[in-house]
């Protein structure tokens, strides 16, 4: 809704045509909406005269100025809902598009002064931990509605009951430093106990200064590592350094908004793209496993990536462990957290496992020593 920003058919004459391409090579394609309308936008005067965004009880209307002088949404008004799902539908979803990566849906706000605000019949204090759940039903209840197939939105906050309405969440804008990566982990885990299992994180972090960096580099094939045994692999991020000339924005007045460096696998040289490429083939090669988890997930909301003591809850020693966890039944993964580490501690519970880089096979109910190279993850497969 920012900007009121829609294909512009003087860059893209025949959009359809160009989705269907896209789709022909097995490619869905997403759109990212913000819930933010921005003074500009042919839309904000007629949502505001319909009290469809969010409004002050007291001082300026603003509240929201990345990229401008913007008002939230209100997707607690049925009416607000409606008018965003049709200009969405108009300008992306009857165009092919499969659907909506909608970022900002905490949401962001200027100033976090909750008592201020107020939605269409209840102050912000009494709801907004829902504001992103309903937000995501501004998309997925028309769109299960019309029935096109599966509902998958991609949503940068959720809550209590946001599985049900066809999110995946990613954990936000996370620093791009080990220690970020760790509590990535955790976040994880806890979100998966709260019976949320479509999770998933920006892989390397989403805010990096260099891209050149050789500390980055690592980081990055650390998180790469750990999300191949993840519920979503998710390349994403805000990459530096920005000495990129801006895009050439038109319909703005010129270019201001940088642009990135590229962070596609081969973006890291020939030896980083071997070792997540590989990691890559891994994924792939687990695919008919991983339908398996996302079945369970369906069926019983059991997460992907799973607490030690989900899987083995009489055993102790598992209610203390925070740095690694199962993945499903039958994958147990300790990612490494630190710089220059190319080794680890694992705990091993009762049972048999199997050490996938060598084949080696240890009983459990110990802590072994597993060799990390930079190409390797210690998992261990139960047997």
């Amino acid at each position: 809704m920012q900007g009121d920003w829609k294909f512009d058919t003087t860059y893209w004459p025949d959009v359809k045509s160009m989705v269907n391409e896209l789709h022909s090579m097995g490619i869905k394609v997403m759109v990212s909406v913000w819930p933010s309308v921005d003074r500009r936008s042919e839309n904000f005067w007629p949502m505001s005269e319909q009290g469809l965004l969010l409004k002050t009880e007291r001082g300026a209307g603003q509240t929201y100025d990345f990229e401008g002088d913007c008002i939230v949404i209100d997707p607690f008004n049925e009416r607000t809902r409606d008018y965003v799902w049709e200009i969405c539908k108009k300008n992306y979803y009857d165009l092919g598009i499969d659907g909506f990566w909608l970022d900002n849906s905490e949401p962001d706000l200027a100033v976090y002064d909750f008592d201020n605000y107020r939605y269409c019949d209840m102050p912000a204090l009494m709801c907004s931990n829902m504001y992103p759940q309903m937000y995501s039903r501004t998309f997925y209840d028309p769109m299960k509605k019309l029935g096109r197939g599966p509902v998958v939105n991609l949503l940068r906050c959720c809550w209590a009951g946001s599985q049900k309405f066809g999110n995946v969440v990613w954990s936000g804008d996370v620093p791009s430093t080990f220690q970020a990566f760790y509590e990535q982990l955790q976040a994880g885990l806890n979100i998966g106990l709260a019976g949320i299992p479509w999770w998933t994180t920006d892989i390397g972090g989403f805010m990096t200064d260099d891209v050149n960096d050789p500390d980055f580099r690592q980081l990055l094939i650390r998180w790469y590592q750990f999300a191949t045994y993840s519920a979503v692999l998710r390349m994403h991020g805000d990459r530096g350094p920005y000495n990129i000339p801006p895009l050439d924005n038109r319909d703005w007045g010129g270019g201001y908004l940088h642009t990135g460096q590229p962070n596609e696998l081969w973006s890291y040289g020939e030896d980083n793209y071997r070792i997540m490429k590989k990691y890559y083939d891994i994924r792939i090669g687990m695919h008919d496993y991983i339908k398996k988890l996302y079945e369970e997930a369906h069926t019983d909301g059991a997460p992907l990536i799973r607490t030690m003591f989900f899987e083995f809850p009489d055993d102790a020693k598992c209610w203390e462990l925070q740095d690694q966890y199962m993945f499903g039944d039958k994958y147990l993964c300790a990612p490494v957290f630190s710089l220059n580490q190319f080794s680890r501690e694992v705990y091993l519970p009762a049972g048999q496992w199997k050490l996938t880089s060598t084949g080696e096979v240890f009983t459990g109910g110990q802590s072994v020593t597993a060799d990390a190279p930079i190409d390797y993850m210690p998992v261990f497969e139960k047997v």
